[in-house]
């Protein structure tokens, strides 16, 4: 057994973990990392529609794959979080 790849397992997979933030939003730590590289504070925001708005934003000259990913995640977590089943 390789304790250091299991370590390094355990890091990444903590670091796509969703978590509840501050605010209220669900993101992950990788999340927060990309969004800081494009200078987009998440803890500004207080809603999930208001990050999303920031992101799309950024991206209104160009698609920027990794945030467009962040933009469906929270649009995706929205609704079926704030829909009656």
């Amino acid at each position: 057994m390789n304790l250091d790849k299991e370590i390094i397992n355990f890091d990444n997979k903590e670091k796509k973990m969703h978590k509840v933030r501050e605010n209220g939003i669900y993101l992950s730590d990788e999340q927060i990392e990309i969004l800081n590289r494009y200078d987009i504070n998440y803890q500004t925001c207080s809603s999930v529609m208001q990050l999303i708005y920031l992101i799309d934003d950024i991206m209104e000259e160009e698609i920027i794959e990794e945030l467009d990913e962040i933009a469906t995640f929270l649009e995706e977590h929205k609704y079926y979080h704030n829909t009656n089943k």
